[in-house]
């Protein structure tokens, strides 16, 4: 299951504590061509809604903020080389994998048909 925030970062859910998190392809769209991905480090505790990192493109900088309260256990290093991966595939190139402290607040935020209907609200 994969759940959207409404500052488009997304967290896709392996099992329970597992989850994945990156930026929704309409983000990636919104930002271009990504150049760069500040990236967290593995065993880094953030609360829902803190910020974990940032992401610049040719036209923009964005932070990036938690979905959850959650610590991060892998952080994608692929992105260090090559950050236009996000642009090729938000969802597969992810930008942390981490263990979710409290599920119940995946209740919070978006499934995907919520998640296309705030985007095309929001522009």
């Amino acid at each position: 299951m994969i759940y959207y925030s409404k500052s488009h970062e997304y967290i896709r859910i392996e099992n329970e504590t597992e989850g994945f998190v990156g930026i929704s392809a309409f983000a990636a769209k919104q930002l271009g061509n990504v150049v760069y991905v500040d990236l967290p480090e593995e065993g880094d505790e953030f609360e829902k809604g803190e910020d974990f990192g940032a992401i610049e493109s040719v036209k923009a900088a964005s932070d990036l903020y938690a979905p959850v309260d959650c610590e991060v256990v892998e952080v994608n290093e692929a992105l260090a080389d090559n950050p236009r991966l996000i642009n090729e595939d938000p969802l597969e190139n992810y930008i942390m994998k981490v263990t979710v402290k409290d599920a119940s607040q995946l209740a919070d935020l978006m499934d995907e048909a919520a998640y296309a209907d705030f985007c095309a609200k929001e522009h």
